[in-house]
């Protein structure tokens, strides 16, 4: 069921029929991009354990793009009641299994797979991942739904990030690169809400005090290095002739694996 101003209870009350029909394997309902329904963690609650009180096996998928959005209303108000799924960014073994391509391609046009076929035209391919994907998500996965008073700063600093990763930079230095007047705390908030949508994070440098932890310079990653060579001016030849940038787009590929790879195992990643 695609959502769209508010959560229909009369779809709710058709799998919950389905449910009855079906006996002990009960049914399944999905709601897709249900973050964008004002108030729906208290409806699928509501929901939810009026059927758990009778004793329907309807089991409900909850679908969104940002995960941060979603993951902060299942917390909020549906403790006990779901298991979170994380869906990241293809692997190189998805890519090469799906489109055959070998790992210098997969270091290169990273894993987007509805960009796969543009790949032979890398300006067509470059404006889809900007326009289409990026720009996307920071307009209607951020900027439409979180509070944030510079937008101009999270595009700049999205950009920085892509234009660095792989590099340690303090958030003075930050501010010092970014035309919009902001300060360190602002950044690390906005850094924040980048990683949560799946865009680019900042590592913290390891130490055994959490203190040292938190107050490190992060260390810029893009999750997807399609990110990185999207928004340069080096086509496949001449960033792979490139060793200096070559060698962080390899290091860019396994911290977003690693990153990635280990989201919701409770297993951090520092440098």
């Amino acid at each position: 069921m695609n959502l769209d101003r508010h959560i229909d209870p009369s779809q709710w009350e058709v799998g919950r029929i389905r449910s009855r029909e079906a006996g002990k394997g009960g049914s399944l309902l999905v709601l897709d991009e249900v973050h964008k329904v004002p108030g729906w963690p208290e409806t699928v609650k509501r929901l939810w354990d009026e059927d758990t009180a009778a004793g329907i096996n309807l089991k409900v998928i909850l679908l969104g793009s940002p995960p941060l959005l979603v993951q902060e209303g299942l917390t909020e108000s549906l403790a006990g009641r779901f298991e979170l799924i994380r869906i990241s960014h293809w692997s190189y073994v998805e890519m090469h299994q799906a489109f055959g391509w070998d790992l210098d391609r997969y270091l290169y046009f990273g894993g987007y797979p509805g960009a796969a076929v543009l790949i032979d035209e890398r300006d067509r391919w470059a404006h889809y991942i900007l326009d289409s994907l990026v720009e996307t998500a920071l307009a209607r996965d951020i900027l439409l739904l979180t509070r944030v008073d510079k937008p101009a700063l999270l595009r700049q600093l999205f950009r920085l990030a892509c234009d660095d990763s792989g590099q340690v930079l303090s958030y003075q230095k930050m501010l010092g690169q970014l035309q919009d007047a902001g300060n360190t705390t602002t950044l690390a908030h906005y850094l924040q809400l980048l990683s949560g949508a799946g865009m680019v994070t900042g590592l913290q440098k390891y130490s055994g005090s959490r203190i040292r932890q938190r107050g490190s310079s992060p260390k810029l990653l893009v999750l997807n290095t399609a990110l990185m060579t999207a928004s340069s001016d080096r086509p496949f030849e001449k960033a792979r002739g490139d060793p200096e940038f070559w060698g962080r787009l390899v290091g860019s590929a396994v911290g977003a694996y690693l990153v990635n790879s280990l989201a919701g195992t409770g297993v951090e990643v520092f440098y």
